[in-house]
């Protein structure tokens, strides 16, 4: 059977959609996720995935066209399958649940979240900006920014209607070339590149890590040592830890953006994941799955960020800025329920992860933008209460970062582990107690029928 292509609903208050351009020919074939429209509401405008693969047919939307949301628009046929008369059309309102599009959060709204990230398949030609604005660009506009670490709302566009092209980004660049300033002694300046991301191939639906504040991927070996052998991981580091360029943000929102695009990019051609963040990861994890929840199986959240004010300020802050092992270690203890499982090894890995003093500083001005005057000034409880796959959050009794009672904060179902005698970081005090709370939300989800 043909699959129906359907106006989706990308605003909470949207009711219709005005159909901007096709990117295919009727007739042509599209590969599963590649752009095939644009659409234009009263707050943005934005590319939309085909949701398969076959070739293009029966289009009764001809651009300029405005459509009540759900309504199917076109066809797509398998390679071999006769393309018969046109078929029923079905009203918005009898779309089958299987086949409608996933409501978005508000953008540039009233409503909008606290964090602005574009929804699935639509990160292609415009997004939304502050006050309901729209940032259009090409997507050889947002690579080549994307590489150079540049924010495309610093960007003039000279195409139709403010499009950003990718001439204005050199343009940019090479201008800020020019008046750039000496680097400071003790500052930093951002790089410019993709976030770091690391893979073991494996079998099944990939598991996703995100790690936390002032951490980076190498930091999941014990749990992954504990979960069964064989499974697909996919690891990516934050900006300004790791591997990954050093980026200066504005606040979450942007954080947010940033590793969504790495997701989004890692990702790609995957029929679904699971999610597990920690910390402040735990909050971008959350944000991700909100957003991309087509695409994400399940979520564990170990000690998220962003469900409540309280945080050790004092903690992060000093980890942030301890330049040799003798200053770093007595912060570091505290992240566990027991100070002994933090020895002198643990403390040299990880202060030779930090070496570099820039790497330091633009992880103090980023915990600065975050958790200002020692509170989290962002607020993920929205993003959770959201969320439709099913979900898990992991919370040490003894976490001296974060309280885990921030996670009864929550007006939604979860599933919630309170570990007794754990600190912040249970995937690596107890990576086997970890390990089995995640398998069982992958039996729950992978299994038969």
């Amino acid at each position: 059977m043909p699959v129906e292509v359907i106006l989706p609903k990308v605003d909470m208050d949207m009711t219709h959609g005005t159909l901007a351009t096709w990117h295919v020919k009727p007739g042509d074939m599209v590969q599963k996720g590649a752009a095939l429209f644009d659409i234009e509401t009263d707050k943005a405008a934005m590319e939309v995935e085909a949701p398969a693969t076959g070739r293009l047919q029966h289009v009764l939307a001809e651009p300029g066209t405005k459509v009540p949301v759900g309504s199917v628009i076109a066809w797509l046929y398998a390679e071999g399958e006769t393309v018969d008369t046109l078929p029923p059309v079905p009203a918005p309102g009898d779309v089958p649940a299987e086949a409608a599009v996933p409501d978005a959060p508000a953008l540039g709204g009233t409503e909008q979240a606290p964090y602005a990230v574009p929804p699935q398949g639509m990160a292609g030609h415009a997004s939304p900006m502050p006050g309901g604005s729209l940032l259009r660009a090409t997507p050889a506009a947002r690579h080549a920014a994307r590489t150079a670490g540049l924010d495309l709302s610093d960007v003039a566009g000279s195409g139709p209607r403010g499009r950003i092209q990718k001439q204005d980004v050199d343009d940019l660049l090479v201008r800020e070339r020019d008046v750039a300033p000496p680097r400071p002694v003790s500052g930093w300046v951002a790089d410019s590149g993709p976030l770091a991301v690391t893979r073991r191939p494996g079998r099944d639906a990939p598991l996703v890590l995100i790690h936390g504040f002032a951490a980076d991927s190498t930091g999941w070996l014990p749990l992954e040592k504990a979960l069964l052998p064989g499974r697909a991981l996919i690891r990516i580091d934050l900006p300004g830890h790791g591997r990954s360029p050093k980026r200066k943000i504005r606040d979450f929102a942007h954080l947010a953006r940033m590793v969504l695009e790495a997701f989004d990019e890692a990702t790609r051609g995957l029929d679904g994941v699971h999610l597990v963040g920690h910390s402040l990861g735990g909050a971008v994890a959350a944000a991700i799955a909100d957003i991309r929840s087509s695409r994400v199986l399940s979520l564990t959240a170990m000690a998220p960020a962003g469900l409540g004010p309280d945080i050790n300020g004092e903690m992060l802050a000093g980890i942030a800025r301890a330049t040799r092992v003798e200053s770093l270690s007595p912060w570091l203890r505290q992240l566990a329920g027991n100070a002994e499982l933090i020895g002198d090894d643990y403390a040299k890995a990880a202060m030779r992860g930090r070496a570099d003093p820039g790497l330091r500083s633009c992880q103090m001005e980023m915990a600065e933008v975050l958790f200002p005057d020692g509170v989290q000034a962002f607020d993920l409880r929205p993003a959770f209460a959201r969320l439709s796959m099913p979900a898990s959050i992991v919370w040490g009794r003894r976490d001296q970062v974060t309280p885990f009672r921030h996670a009864l904060s929550i007006e939604a179902d979860f599933a919630l582990h309170f570990l007794h005698g754990i600190g912040h970081i249970p995937h690596f005090e107890c990576p086997e107690r970890v390990a089995r709370i995640v398998e069982r939300q992958f039996a729950a989800v992978e299994a038969p029928g």
